[in-house]
């Protein structure tokens, strides 16, 4: 049922895990430059390492041998209903981090929408791939290019914003999140 598929599995789950290690550099970096917000990291940097993560693992889960549409199914519904879950999730972090920032259009549409639309199509996916397995696992593929993709475009607006703050502006975050330090030398 997967024959073929073979190259494009490898392709994802490559980029994905070199996506991941990138990510993770970026974050290194912006977090020596004093740079991060800690309620930023969880509410839009964890859930873009998920998606990647997501993709390397789905990849190298249906790189193996012998998978039958009831194994597709399983897998492809749970992935879509724990993905699900997990945007529920992040729209509740959203809006809970209006204090220390509003988000814009564009968060909810890459942060949230998107991804639902991802997730979403897995779950319909697993319960088409009885009537139609070619169809589903061009859906299976469009779903894990678009979480690639809104992975790529996360991490690069999270690199963006990150580099265009000055480090005083991330010290002055750093500083009202976090109590004062007592001087005992006083």
């Amino acid at each position: 049922m997967l024959e073929g598929w073979d190259n494009f599995f490898v392709i994802a789950g490559s980029s994905a895990a070199a996506l991941t290690g990138l990510t993770f550099i970026v974050i290194t970096l912006s977090a020596q430059g004093g740079r991060v917000n800690p309620n930023g990291l969880k509410v839009f940097i964890t859930p873009t390492i998920v998606h990647f993560t997501v993709v390397l693992t789905f990849s190298a889960f249906l790189s193996m041998p012998h998978h039958t549409p009831l194994s597709l199914c399983v897998s492809l519904a749970a992935a879509g209903t724990l993905g699900l879950i997990y945007i529920g999730t992040i729209v509740a972090s959203i809006r809970h981090m209006t204090s220390t920032y509003v988000p814009v259009h564009e968060d909810w549409i890459w942060n949230v929408i998107l991804p639902t639309i991802a997730y979403g199509t897995w779950l319909a996916a697993a319960f088409f791939i009885w009537r139609s397995p070619h169809t589903s696992l061009y859906a299976v593929a469009a779903v894990l290019v678009l979480l690639m993709l809104i992975g790529i475009h996360n991490s690069w607006d999270i690199a963006v914003w990150n580099s265009t703050r000055t480090e005083t502006e991330g010290s002055k975050e750093k500083t009202a999140a976090s109590p004062p330090i007592p001087n005992p030398g006083g």
